[in-house]
């Protein structure tokens, strides 16, 4: 099956995600939470650098308890807006 080029607001929602990540990341080894997510520490550093615009869902939950941000939180970031999901539903 042949993936579909992501559109240019997949392309920014990403590089926001990784943003926020990288922000929440602060002062704390790449390493270190890359592992507490069960990630590579690649895989981190593509997805905070928006070479990996759209990581999985499972990677993005570990990843959100890793640094104690809320998935609600990564959602608003990803969708461009503060809305919490319930006002989007």
């Amino acid at each position: 099956m042949v993936r579909q080029p992501l559109t240019p607001e997949q392309i920014e929602a990403g590089r926001r995600l990784g943003a926020l990540l990288r922000h929440a990341r602060a002062g704390r080894d790449l390493a270190e939470v890359a592992h507490a997510a069960g990630i590579s520490p690649e895989t981190l550093r593509k997805i905070e650098t928006g070479r990996l615009l759209s990581p999985g869902f499972g990677t993005i939950v570990c990843l959100g308890e890793a640094l104690n941000v809320p998935v609600q939180e990564l959602a608003a970031t990803w969708r461009g807006n503060d809305l919490p999901l319930e006002a989007v539903s």
